[in-house]
């Protein structure tokens, strides 16, 4: 950016501050949130006094209504009372949908909300306390009661202060951004059959309404989510509005000492949005602490708040940051943010293995976007480190290693790894992969010490030749014998040949990958991570497989380590370094395309029979019932997200996710035929290349790509009940063949059971030939029995119900 515009708008801003005055610092608004108190001279009692906020009605029909004093101006919180003769209020809110209605009923009884009150406590950043009272004051729907404002206000502060305070960074982000940008609605209610849950829309999510009660899970607080769903207005169609900024071109410059703590300096460009601001949110680990920052090189405000953010958010692994400038930044305009932060991002696993947190949270960032990043790393000279990008420098200088790589693409996050590696080098046309290996092995792969026990000698000395018992013979310890440890590079040359192939495999269906240059690194645990161009793999997967712990010998855990987890990994360098999410109950887009591209490839390595027995494999993982608690498939729609992890159903959000998430993928590539299935995945990579996916964006494709004769019901059905409901069927078929003069006469019927009555879907039927030939004919099934018939052109030998489709069994 040219100094001199940048210099301009510093000088305004400094005129600003001394004509006007400096504004309210972000602290100071923090201490006035987390002091917060009722205004006992803004208390009224109320009758028929209402209001509503989208999808929600907020009914105060007979009690005592508390406003807060002003903070900044701005009245945040008020508290309804109905403990009064025939008090009461009520809340209403209708789900849109048969999902979340049948979410709602299954922690109410009932699918729409419709709830008396004893209590509410209500928080507004969006301006609704200052309309309700002048909305007391012109309708005459309260009076002030001076005679209880006190002892009101004295009941409600302290709850005030309770709920507030963990919400402070939030209200102080509201309290400074432009008028009402993504403004709170937040509402604790004490109901009088359902006790207290509470009501949030969030704008800067969206407007997403949620519905939830505070529980407990596995002896940890949690949130059973009633229902959550987007305001009415989102749903008509109506854009939730663009960023309030947008980053990009990152530069770090990070150094790591002898215990590998991280100290780096963080420069990003940001543009502001269409609105002018001082307030910019941000997020990072919590291992992590900013200590200043800056704006086009001037020292500015840094409030950082810890990850609990009481009832708007659980506890995260980030922490939420603003940074706050003096005065309102021009919109529109283009600015060097700069943070000095450091923490502790690694954890050892023992003998020189290592383990990075917050791979995609050590450096100050927002929650979605693209930038691209330019990585300096200086660490010890005794290991290496990988990160993404182009090579700009890797040399030694003394006792460090310095290595600096270029992201020249806009990508979501970029991460590094470390350790004392093996290298591999590996390719793909147009694509250089590197593949790192641990050269040791981490302590939890050890295998355990065995001792062998010594027998003892002669307990007694001196026997015999008549005298008496000896002395005992000194116990003699049992021999430790140290198994010999598994290869950690058992398979290296194999993790770099099916990465190298199925990035070819990948890039001939979707197109090249955007970055061209990939790094596989190994981290300890069971799970693998796709970021874009730096691949971590999960170190299980580079042990021979009699090599692995006895846990993870089982067909299921050998397949995923084996045969999946590579391709799946290389799959994220299109579905989600190419295609990315916004919402977390789109997340299994980006696995589902992952898992199946993963499939595909294993179906063409070794046999489609290969790719069935996995599927059959998921089939039994969505179908198992062994806690008792329902099966996974039972918790909820695969949108839920997030939703899902809080289910009593063991493995619920994982089974959904991934197993799921593949067969929806799996009947809908059926459904379209492979050439056209293909087809529409190249299209989505390029058509979404470097923008945000969603679930909605996902069937409107689908329904572009349909076959001749399929309907645009038909797949808006499909999304219906395979994504957006929960439920799988049992199906039973009975037909029967009857020949004709110039054809057969094929009819029958399709009995659906075991999912709800307006549970319909295209099942596809398989007519085998004599000679091996399959011709497959499409019946619509719905509750009950479902008559078909077709016309066929010789006998068939069976006919059979697709393996193609998931069903009970």
């Amino acid at each position: 950016m040219n100094s001199v515009p940048r210099l301009v708008i510093l000088l305004e801003l400094l005129l600003v501050s001394a004509v006007l005055g400096a504004e309210p610092t972000a602290a100071q608004l923090a201490r006035a949130v987390r002091e917060t108190a009722a205004d006992p001279a803004e208390c009224y009692r109320v009758r028929d006094l209402s209001f509503a906020k989208e999808d929600i009605r907020l009914y105060l029909n007979e009690g005592y209504l508390i406003f807060s004093k002003p903070i900044d101006g701005r009245r945040v919180w008020a508290a309804f009372s109905s403990d009064v003769d025939g008090g009461d209020g009520e809340v209403i809110l209708f789900p849109p949908t048969r999902s979340e209605r049948q979410s709602l009923a299954g922690f109410t009884q009932s699918p729409n909300l419709d709830e008396h009150l004893r209590s509410a406590f209500m928080v507004f950043t969006d301006g609704t306390a200052e309309r309700l009272l002048e909305q007391i004051q012109r309708d005459g729907t309260g009076r002030r009661a001076p005679e209880i404002g006190a002892a009101t206000a004295a009941e409600w502060s302290p709850i005030a202060a309770n709920i507030a305070a963990p919400m402070q960074m939030r209200l102080v982000e509201d309290i400074l951004a432009p008028a009402r940008e993504g403004s709170l609605v937040f509402l604790a209610l004490g109901g009088k059959s359902l006790g207290t849950f509470d009501i949030l829309m969030d704008g800067r999510e969206g407007n997403q309404i949620v519905a939830r009660q505070r529980t407990e899970h596995n002896g940890k607080p949690a949130y059973d989510v009633w229902t959550s769903f987007p305001a009415r207005s989102v749903r008509n169609g109506n854009a939730v509005g663009e960023r309030e900024f947008t980053l990009s071109d990152y530069r770090i410059d990070a150094s790591l000492d002898a215990l590998l703590h991280v100290q780096a300096v963080t420069k990003v460009t940001v543009r502001v949005g269409a609105k002018a601001r001082r307030v910019f949110s941000f997020a990072i680990a919590n291992a992590m602490q900013v200590r200043s920052a800056k704006i086009d090189g001037v020292p500015v405000e840094v409030l950082a708040g810890d990850s609990v953010r009481g009832r708007i958010a659980g506890v995260s692994e980030e922490q939420p940051l603003l940074i706050v400038a003096p005065n309102q930044i021009a919109a529109g305009s283009q600015h060097e943010f700069e943070f000095e932060h450091l923490g502790n991002v690694i954890t050892s696993a023992g003998d020189n293995v290592y383990f990075v947190n917050a791979r995609g949270s050590w450096y100050p960032h927002i929650g979605s976007g693209a930038a691209t990043f330019d990585l300096r790393f200086r660490y010890p000279r005794r290991l290496t480190l990988v990160t993404a990008g182009d090579p700009v420098d890797d040399r030694l200088d003394g006792d460090w290693h310095v290595t600096e790589r270029r992201i020249s693409v806009p990508v979501s996050s970029a991460g590094f790894n470390l350790g004392d590696y093996e290298k591999v080098v590996a390719s793909a046309p147009g694509i250089a992969i590197d593949v790192y290996g641990n050269r040791h092995v981490e302590d939890s792969l050890r295998p355990p010490v065995i001792y062998i026990p010594i027998p003892s000698a002669d307990a007694t000395m001196g026997r015999g030749r008549g005298r008496g018992r000896g002395l005992a013979a000194p116990p003699i310890d049992p021999i430790p014998i140290m198994p010999p440890p598994p290869d950690p590079l058992g398979r290296l040359k194999a993790v770099a040949a099916d990465m190298s192939s199925s990035m070819e495999f990948y890039a001939n269906l979707f197109g090249p990958p955007a970055i061209k240059h990939v790094t596989v690194a190994p981290i300890p645990g069971t799970f693998g991570q796709g970021f874009p161009g730096l691949v971590y793999m999960s170190t299980i997967a580079y042990l021979d497989p009699q090599d692995r712990p006895a846990a993870l010998r089982s067909a299921r855990e050998q397949a995923f380590y084996s045969d999946l987890i590579v391709p799946h990994e290389a799959a994220h360098q299109w579905w989600g370094a190419v295609v990315n999410i916004e919402k977390n109950n789109d997340a299994w887009l980006l696995e589902g395309l992952a898992n199946y591209s993963a499939l595909m490839w294993l179906e063409k390595k070794r046999s489609p029979k290969e790719m069935q027995t996995i599927l059959d494999r998921y089939r039994g993982e969505l179908l198992d019932d062994a806690s008792g608690k329902g099966t996974p498939d039972s918790a909820g729609p695969i949108v839920w997200g997030d939703r899902l992890m809080a289910s009593e159903i063991p493995d619920a959000w994982r089974a959904i996710t991934y197993a799921k998430g593949t067969w929806i993928l799996h009947m809908l590539r059926k459904r379209l035929g492979d050439e056209r299935f293909l087809s529409m995945l190249a299209e989505l990579r390029k058509r979404y290349e470097f923008k945000i996916l969603t679930t909605e964006g996902f069937r409107a494709l689908a329904v572009e790509f349909r076959p001749k004769g399929v309907s645009a019901e038909a797949m808006e059905t499909f999304f219906d009940n395979w994504v957006y409901s929960s439920g799988i069927p049992s199906l039973k078929l009975k037909s029967s063949a009857k020949p004709g003069a110039a054809s057969v006469a094929l009819t029958g019927t399709l009995d659906q059971t075991g999912v709800d009555d307006d549970f319909s879907v295209d099942v596809p039927l398989d007519v085998q030939f004599a000679r091996g030939v399959v011709q497959t004919i499409w019946v619509r099934s719905s509750g009950g029995e479902t008559p078909f018939s077709a016309t066929l052109r010789q006998l068939p030998s069976r006919v059979v119900i697709s393996d193609d489709i998931l069903t009970k069994k």
